[in-house]
């Protein structure tokens, strides 16, 4: 699927590398100004290296989608088939479990056509409803996650290394 000059595309295992390195500097890019950098370096030892997302691509209950300009990776979008909180009204659950685009890329319709994408993955997983956690201080993801439709419904505890942090559960039918 392509939209403008991005295109959208299911990742596959050789781009495990690539993907841990711009997953990690996304993250820090959007958190490290908020967290401690011993907070940091534990959660994305534990989440970003190239055998876990390796392993995450290859997990048949794990969609990841890549948006690219070209061949540089700006943004991308993973999908979780599992059990969602309690909070979460709905039928059919998929999660969107990570969402980001590059600083350079914001405000250019990359997240627009990447949750597009995504909603899209979903509904041809079978899914009916679509939860995501966003940190609560993070408003500005919070924004775009309303202007895409999904509603406030909970909240749940994010741990990010030793710090345990609040995240807002948001949710929108298909």
């Amino acid at each position: 699927m392509t939209q403008g000059v991005t295109s959208i595309r299911r990742a596959q295992a050789a781009d495990a590398a690539a993907l841990a390195a711009f997953a990690a500097r996304t993250f820090r890019e959007t958190f490290e100004a908020d967290n401690s950098a011993e907070d940091m370096a534990l959660y994305l030892a534990a989440n970003y290296g190239p055998d876990r997302q390796g392993a995450e691509i290859r997990d048949a209950g794990v969609v990841t989608l890549l948006a690219e300009d070209g061949r540089r990776l700006v943004g991308y979008a993973q999908l979780l088939e599992g059990p969602a909180p309690d909070c979460v009204p709905g039928t059919a659950p998929i999660e969107i479990r990570r969402f980001y685009v590059d600083r350079a890329w914001q405000g250019r319709g990359v997240a627009q056509s990447l949750m597009v994408a995504s909603l899209e993955s979903a509904m041809e997983r079978g899914a009916r409803t679509v939860w995501l956690a966003v940190w609560e201080r993070n408003l500005r993801a919070q924004a775009f996650y309303r202007k895409c439709g999904f509603e406030d419904c909970g909240a749940q505890e994010f741990v990010l290394g030793r710090d345990r942090q609040t995240d807002r559960v948001m949710v929108r039918a298909l």
